[in-house]
């Protein structure tokens, strides 16, 4: 199966905004931009998933929890093979008008059987980014925030002190950057200042704008 719309990893440490941007995407009523009116046309099609919260709300997922730290070991097989059957399948290849299609991955496979029985379309929401297969991902996005401005962001979310410091360290070392920049090939990885409203406006309308070529690219739209 070839799945027909993309999938997106939206990553960053936390407090750089992944979940209001992922509402974003899905929900077109949530942006007060132009991107409102341009999402509502897709945004049936996409599928966030809030990872930090799913394991949480699912025992089954949680191996060991850390009073300390406020985390759970995760059980990653079993996390992966719940996903799995969401992510639709193989990514098509772009289409070339001047040359016949050939290979396994084609638009016209887009509509046969196969493994996964999703259209692809998630919105993987996690500060975790390099547990996903290669294979699932079409665009890894990296929020990066300001260490003043994510320090308030934490602090009003009542992160203890050695949190806040601990976060603040990975996003002033770019820890997430640096994961996703190991896990992934260097085209498939954007990375995104989300400081303020105006940024995250700009940044939803970006991917929307971006999921839009992605299936024009591919013969889909």
């Amino acid at each position: 199966m070839v799945r027909k719309w993309p999938n997106i990893v939206i990553t960053g440490t936390p407090g750089t905004g992944k979940s209001t941007l992922s509402s974003m995407l899905v929900d077109p009523t949530s942006s007060s931009s132009s991107s409102a009116s341009t999402s509502a046309s897709i945004s049936s099609h996409l599928h966030h998933i809030n990872v930090s919260s799913m394991i949480r709300q699912r025992k089954d997922l949680q191996v060991s929890y850390d009073e300390e730290w406020d985390a759970f070991e995760v059980d990653e097989d079993l996390l992966l093979d719940e996903l799995e059957k969401q992510t639709g399948g193989t990514a098509p290849e772009p289409v070339d008008e001047d040359e016949p299609q050939t290979g396994s991955a084609t638009v016209s496979d887009a509509s046969a059987g196969g493994e996964g029985d999703g259209e692809g379309g998630l919105i993987l929401d996690w500060h975790t980014n390099e547990i996903w297969p290669e294979r699932w991902v079409d665009l890894v996005v990296v929020l990066r925030t300001d260490h003043s401005v994510l320090w308030q962001r934490l602090e009003s979310r009542g992160y203890p002190a050695h949190k806040i410091q601990e976060n603040n360290q990975a996003e002033i070392m770019q820890t997430v950057l640096e994961e996703a920049r190991g896990a992934y090939p260097n085209e498939a990885i954007v990375e995104l200042q989300n400081n303020n409203n105006d940024e995250l406006e700009e940044n939803a309308e970006r991917l929307l704008q971006w999921i839009i070529q992605w299936r024009k690219d591919r013969g889909l739209a």
